[in-house]
C-alpha cells in the first residue's frame, strides 16, 4: 500500500484491531491512553501523523470495564488529538456503532440519539466514519453530514449457513416486520448461493415500555429449515419468540444469524433453547464460543473497506 496509512485501535477494541491490522501487513500505530485517578482520561498518539491518513477503530458496545458512553468519548478525544496533531485525514472505523437503534422518535419529545452522536463526530473533526450493519443504515446515512460508509456482514453469514443447510428446502425469516428488508437481502444472497428459490417471512412483534407482544407469523415454514435473520442480538428474546413460533408452525429446524451479538441480560438462554439448532455471530463484539454459536471474523471485511476507501476506492461491490 503506498503512501502507508496511520492504523490506531483503541484499547478496548486492541484484539480486533490486531486482527485487522494482520489481514492490512499494516503495524498498529502507538498511542496512549491514560486514566486519571479522579475518573478522567487523555489519548494522543506516540507518533506523527501529520499530513497522514488515519484510521481509528473502536467498537462502541459496553462491557463491565467500560460504559458505552466512556468507548465514546476516548475515540471522540482521539480523533479530536489526531485532528490537533496534523492529520490528512481521520476516518473512525465503528464494527458497532451506539444509540443506533434510536434512529427517529416513537414517542412524543423523544430523542433522536444517532444523530446527536452524528454531530459529536463532526464536532471533532472526523473526516468519515465506517460502520458495519447499523439498525437503519438509511436513518444512519441520513443523520450524518460527513461520509457515512455503511458495509454490510450478509455475505459472510449466508455463505456459512450455505453449507449446513445444504439443498433443503428454506424459508428466511424476520422476527419483527422492520427487519424484512434486511432480512430479504439476505435471502436473496442465499439464494444464489444455493440456487434456489427462497420464501421470506415475518414474525409478528410490537414494544411498548420494554413489554413485547404479538404472536402472528406470516409466511410458510411448515417443513422448511427457517434462517432467522438480524441486525444484532441482545437480551434474544425477539430470536426465541420467532424461533419458537417457527417451530409451532412447522419448521423441521430453526438457524439464526447475526452480525452483532451484545448478548446482555438473558441472552446465555439462547444457547439451552431447544428451539434454536444454531447461532451464527460475527466477532464485531468479542465473544467467548460456546455450545452452538459459531463465530465469524469481519477483520478481513473491515481491513478490505480500509484499504479501498485509502485509495479512493469503491465499497460496492464489498456488499455485493
Amino acid at each position: 500500500m503506498t503512501n502507508r496509512p496511520a492504523l490506531i485501535a483503541l484499547n478496548a477494541s486492541r484484539g480486533f484491531g490486531e486482527r485487522v491490522a494482520a489481514a492490512l501487513d499494516l503495524p498498529l500505530s502507538a498511542h496512549e491512553e491514560r486514566l486519571f485517578e479522579d475518573g478522567e482520561h487523555k489519548a494522543r498518539p506516540l507518533e506523527s501523523v501529520r499530513g497522514r491518513d488515519v484510521y481509528v477503530l473502536q467498537c462502541l458496545h459496553a462491557t463491565p470495564e467500560h460504559g458505552v458512553d466512556e468507548r465514546l468519548n476516548r475515540l471522540l478525544f482521539m480523533i479530536a488529538a489526531l485532528k490537533d496533531a496534523g492529520a490528512a485525514r481521520v476516518t473512525a472505523v465503528v464494527p458497532y456503532l451506539c444509540y443506533a437503534r434510536k434512529d427517529r422518535r416513537t414517542k412524543p419529545r423523544d430523542p433522536v440519539t444517532t444523530r446527536y452522536v452524528a454531530c459529536l463526530f463532526e464536532a471533532v473533526g472526523t473526516d468519515r466514519i465506517c460502520v458495519l450493519d447499523v439498525h437503519n443504515p438509511a436513518a444512519y446515512q441520513n443523520a450524518f453530514r460527513i461520509p457515512a460508509e455503511h458495509l454490510e456482514a450478509r455475505h459472510l453469514l449466508a455463505a456459512a449457513i450455505a453449507e449446513p443447510i445444504g439443498s433443503t428446502s428454506v424459508v428466511v425469516v424476520s422476527p419483527d416486520s422492520g427487519g424484512v428488508k434486511r432480512a430479504d437481502a439476505f435471502r436473496q444472497t442465499l439464494a444464489e448461493l444455493i440456487k434456489a428459490e427462497i420464501p421470506l417471512a415475518f414474525a409478528e412483534k410490537h414494544r411498548s415500555a420494554g413489554v413485547v407482544s404479538g404472536e402472528a407469523l406470516v409466511g410458510e415454514v411448515s417443513g422448511r429449515v427457517a434462517v432467522l435473520v438480524d441486525d444484532l442480538v441482545s437480551t434474544g428474546t425477539t430470536l426465541l419468540r420467532a424461533a419458537r413460533r417457527c417451530r409451532e408452525m412447522g419448521a423441521i429446524a430453526v438457524h439464526a444469524v447475526a452480525t452483532h451479538g451484545l448478548l446482555v441480560g438473558g441472552a446465555p438462554s439462547l444457547f439451552a433453547s431447544p428451539d434454536l439448532d444454531s447461532i451464527t455471530l460475527t466477532d464485531s463484539v468479542p465473544i467467548e464460543p460456546r455450545g452452538r454459536l459459531r463465530i465469524l471474523s469481519v477483520a478481513p471485511l473491515m481491513a478490505e473497506a480500509i484499504r479501498r476507501l485509502h485509495v479512493d476506492g469503491s465499497l460496492i461491490d464489498l456488499n455485493g
